[in-house]
């Protein structure tokens, strides 16, 4: 039996974005196989989390291509954005807890590459008077991944209905907190 890699990554990745803490045997049963299986493809629980990042990487990129976010108007491709990633957003939240993968020397360059797509996002929207200029893009880019985790755990955990994930991270993030004098 062959056994497939991506199937026991993203078994791996549905657990550990529930449990981050589970072990190694967890995720093995989970993925239906033996502990040595795993391990003969994946050395250990650093291994596994990188091979997840290289997941979460691709999966993110892929999100922001269909969102095409030069196109139609910012809070549209903003919304586009969210509706693509949500399928991943569990995971990315996962990651993004995974503190030993933005240390160090071995920082993929992958998140580079999404951070530059995401803030380029949010300066043209900026440029084209759609978003707020006081906040840098950075920021805004910061303020997306965490409203993209914590949409992901209220979900996971019931707090909010599924069918409300992207309104609330769209609504929080281009209205903020501030009630408005018309409401």
């Amino acid at each position: 039996m062959t056994l497939d890699r991506e199937q026991v990554l993203r078994s791996a990745a549905a657990l550990l974005t529930r449990r981050s803490t589970a072990t190694m045997d967890e995720v093995a049963r989970a993925a239906g196989i033996g502990r040595a299986t795993l391990h003969r493809h994946f050395a250990g629980r650093d291994a596994l989390v990188r091979a997840l990042e290289n997941l979460g990487i691709q999966e993110f990129g892929a999100a922001l291509d269909a969102a095409v976010l030069d196109e139609g108007t910012s809070e549209e491709a903003l919304r586009r954005l969210i509706t693509a990633i949500e399928p991943s957003a569990g995971l990315l939240s996962f990651l993004v807890t995974e503190n030993q993968l933005f240390e160090g020397d071995e920082v993929n360059e992958g998140w580079n590459g999404l951070d530059a797509r995401v803030s380029a996002f949010f300066r043209r929207g900026q440029e084209r008077g759609e978003f707020r200029i006081d906040l840098t893009p950075a920021w805004l880019t910061e303020a997306l991944y965490g409203l993209i985790s914590a949409g992901a755990w209220a979900v996971q955990e019931g707090r909010v209905a599924g069918k409300d994930f992207q309104y609330m991270i769209v609504e929080l993030l281009l209205g903020g907190a501030r009630r408005s004098v018309e409401q």
